[in-house]
């Protein structure tokens, strides 16, 4: 056999050894959903959170009055025209409840993303580079964690304003040292296999080794905590809006819907105005929280047949 045709099978053979390798990343993929399809209050928890999902998007279309819109009809009880009744200042429940999603998923996807991406980064960075980065990064970690949590947001948006946008900046950038010190835990274990010393020998740049051949295999710890921090971040949004600095009037939220439940008289005499708020928040994240559950199992590498 000449060397030109053992040329051409060499390269013959690199897409052969791209297309199994392709096809076991889409096998893995594979046993994972159906690992967590197994789990049955995570597909549960998928189902209603797919249906909240769809209700924040299409909430022109569903709901059946404007979130806004003065009736006349104060605090009136559940009837044909309004299903679940009116607030105090006479506006429908049921469109404020569907608009609300819209700010539930929206500090909970958003808070979570600004988060996972800081967190994983400096994570990353403290794993890898190990001595005085990993001592900084870790320090500042340890400081972040020592704060109270919910006195310093409370602090934080007080000084800039209570509003949507800076909700989910502050949540986002106070949330990061949990999620760090996971990858920084994860790259620590990853940075020993061979295939990444070998990638250090070939004269890989640092960055492309921790993204390209790291953080992909970290990404079962990330996806699990990002899941459960998106329900953490929906509890601290209605808590904000409920102490009256999160969203405010007359955008609605869950928390700001509650607001209207400190009374003894509403709690006794008008559950229309905070049971259906305190549902969807039960709901939210309980669905959320079946869903991580789900993932955590599914992609737990000891359960893993």
């Amino acid at each position: 056999m000449s060397l030109a045709n053992a040329k051409i099978e060499q390269e013959d053979a690199i897409p052969k050894q791209e297309v199994l390798a392709l096809g076991e990343e889409e096998s893995y993929l594979k046993m994972i959903a159906k690992r967590f399809l197994k789990h049955r209050l995570a597909v549960a928890g998928l189902i209603v959170f797919v249906l909240i999902t769809l209700c924040a998007i299409f909430a022109p279309v569903l709901a059946p009055h404007d979130p806004y819109e003065i009736s006349g009809n104060f605090a009136a009880a559940p009837s044909e025209e309004h299903l679940l009744g009116t607030d105090q200042v006479s506006r429908d429940n049921l469109s404020r409840l569907i608009y609300a999603a819209r700010v539930s998923l929206a500090v909970g996807i958003g808070a979570v993303a600004i988060y996972v991406i800081i967190g994983t980064i400096l994570g990353a960075m403290a794993g890898y580079f190990g001595g005085w980065v990993d001592m900084v990064i870790m320090r500042l970690t340890d400081i972040f964690m020592s704060f109270p949590y919910l006195m310093v947001i409370l602090v934080i948006v007080s000084i800039m304003g209570p509003s949507l946008s800076n909700i989910i900046i502050v949540l986002g950038i106070l949330g990061w040292p949990g999620i760090a010190r996971i990858v920084r835990g994860s790259v620590l274990s990853v940075k020993e296999m061979d295939y990444v010393k070998a990638g250090i020998a070939l004269g890989y740049s640092a960055p492309k080794i921790v993204f390209q051949h790291i953080l992909p295999n970290c990404l079962a710890p990330i996806l699990v905590n990002a899941t459960f921090g998106i329900a953490s971040a929906i509890i601290m949004e209605a808590s904000l809006s409920f102490l009256g600095m999160g969203v405010q009037p007359p955008t609605a939220s869950w928390g700001n819907m509650l607001t209207e439940a400190q009374s003894l008289t509403v709690l006794s005499q008008q559950p229309w105005l905070w049971v259906p708020p305190g549902m969807m928040i039960l709901l939210a994240v309980l669905s959320i929280n079946f869903i991580g559950d789900g993932l955590r199992d599914a992609m737990d590498p000891r359960s893993l047949k």
